[in-house]
Formats: C-alpha cells, sequence, structure tokens
C-alpha cells in the first residue's frame, strides 16, 4: 500500500477528533462576560488538547516522509496511534467539566502517555521494515525528546492526585518542548534529495 493512502485516513481521523472536542464546547447562557467563566476549564482543557492533536499531526506529516513503502505492521502500529488519540475527546472533556480534578487530570495524562508510546512504536516499526541505516533511523538519532516525553507524562499521573496543577504545568511543559519544530527529519529528507 502507499503511505498516501495511510497518510489521508490518519488525517481524516486527527480532524474528526478535533471536532468532536470542539462540540464539547457549548454556548453559555448569559450575554455577558461572566457567563463565560465557567466555561474556562473546558476551553484551557480544549486548547491543551488541540495543541496536542496538532503536533501529532505534523509530526506524522513529517514521519511519513521518511516511508519508502507501508507494511502491515506499520498500519497497525498506525492505528494503534489513531486509537488512543481518539480517546483525547474523552480525557480531554472529563477534565475541562471537573475542572482539572484529580482523577480526570490523571486519566488524562494516561492518554498522553499511551499515545506517547504508541508514537515510539509506529517509529519502531518503520525503522524495522526500512532498517537500521533507514531515513527515520537516522533522522531521530537518539531521540532524546520523544524519549523524555513518556517519562514526564508518567511523573504527571501520580501527581495528579497530590497537585493537579504540577501535572497540567507537566503536560504544558511537554507540548511546548514539542511545539519547538522538530526539524531532525525535514534536515534528513533534505539531505537525502541533495
Amino acid at each position: 500500500m502507499g503511505k498516501t493512502r495511510l497518510e489521508a485516513f490518519s488525517d481524516g481521523v486527527l480532524a474528526i477528533i478535533i471536532t468532536i472536542m470542539v462540540l464539547d464546547l457549548k454556548v453559555p447562557h448569559g450575554e455577558n462576560l461572566s457567563a463565560l467563566g465557567p466555561l474556562l476549564p473546558v476551553f484551557l482543557s480544549y486548547v491543551l488538547s488541540f495543541l496536542y492533536i496538532g503536533i501529532y499531526w505534523n509530526n506524522h506529516h513529517h514521519l511519513l516522509h521518511t516511508v519508502a513503502r507501508v507494511r502491515g505492521g506499520m498500519l497497525w502500529a498506525n492505528l494503534h496511534l489513531l486509537f488512543w488519540l481518539s480517546l483525547f475527546p474523552f480525557a480531554t472533556g472529563w477534565m475541562g467539566e471537573n475542572h482539572f480534578a484529580s482523577l480526570p487530570t490523571a486519566l488524562y495524562g494516561v492518554v498522553l502517555l499511551m499515545a506517547a508510546l504508541a508514537w515510539m512504536i509506529l517509529q519502531r516499526s518503520i525503522v524495522a521494515s526500512h532498517g537500521k541505516d533507514s531515513l527515520l533511523a537516522r533522522a531521530i538519532g537518539k531521540d532524546l525528546k520523544g524519549k523524555s516525553s513518556p517519562f514526564l507524562y508518567a511523573a504527571a499521573v501520580p501527581a495528579a492526585f497530590f497537585s493537579p496543577w504540577i501535572s497540567q504545568a507537566l503536560y504544558a511543559a511537554v507540548a511546548l518542548m514539542w511545539l519547538i519544530p522538530d526539524r531532525r527529519i525535514e534536515m534528513a529528507v533534505a539531505e537525502k534529495r541533495d
């Protein structure tokens, strides 16, 4: 199978995830700014999740530039990633509706952790299919940023039971870390073209 079909399917799923998340933003009953106050936690959790979905979409796009052929294991690894990403609307809504309470905040971290692990599995399946000298293997190298994210999520999950704000700070820090464009794959693809 060509990678364009895999990319198109993944793009469609991510677009639906964002659409479902925005539907949780309910119109307030009231015409003044104070009517927006109770919606702030829902909106903030939406913004964080929107950033995460955008980061995954952007990195997925770059990741697929390294793929020459799609194998069955890669399809399943990609579906595994999409499964965890599809739980973002539920985890986001629960956390926002309950004003960042401990258990919803911890569950949100579990979903982030599982999505990060699924991302690593997808990367490894591509490297396994294309070889240890592949473009992706060279581009990600030691992947310190990719390996540190799951550890930060794993620390944030139990922290939610002591201080949900520490967990939120860790979730935001990881998102900010990934917002800075990761040029490793772009540089590797450019080197290959040259």
